[in-house]
């Protein structure tokens, strides 16, 4: 019998300046079957962006320091990479709807790691409706 290859999820750019939690959500995302990079600021994630065409998901904390939040950030993706989908996360802020941008989602924090895997899954499979996935609430 010929086993064929598991599908490989998409690629996923982690951004947080907190290295532990970063670190946290790319093992995480890993076990879970993405193939992820990392980055420690908006800059960074910019830089890892252009080297990296394949990327199909952005999971990005909104405070960080540099020359730009996650948020503002999450817009510029939108902006430049139009098909990458965002998962914004934060414990200090809760955006809404309206601060978003079209096909990202946002999870407050602390959450666990089942929850961020849960959210990246249906950023994969959404189907956008006026520009917003169905996010888990």
């Amino acid at each position: 019998m010929i086993k064929t290859p598991a599908r490989r999820l998409p690629v996923v750019l982690i951004v947080d300046d907190e290295p532990l939690l970063r670190m946290f959500a790319a093992e995480a995302a890993e076990e879970a079957g993405f193939a992820v990079l990392q980055a420690k600021n908006a800059d960074e994630a910019v830089m890892v962006l252009e080297a990296h065409p394949d990327v199909a998901l952005l999971c990005t904390d909104i405070n960080m320091p540099g020359s730009m939040n996650g948020l503002e950030l999450a817009h510029a993706v939108r902006n430049r990479w139009p098909l990458i989908k965002t998962l914004i996360v934060s414990g200090q802020m809760m955006p809404g709807p309206s601060d978003l941008p079209p096909d990202s989602c946002f999870l407050g924090k602390p959450y666990h790691t089942e929850a961020m895997i849960a959210e990246l899954h249906l950023l994969v499979a959404a189907h956008t409706q006026d520009g917003i996935p169905a996010c888990r609430k």
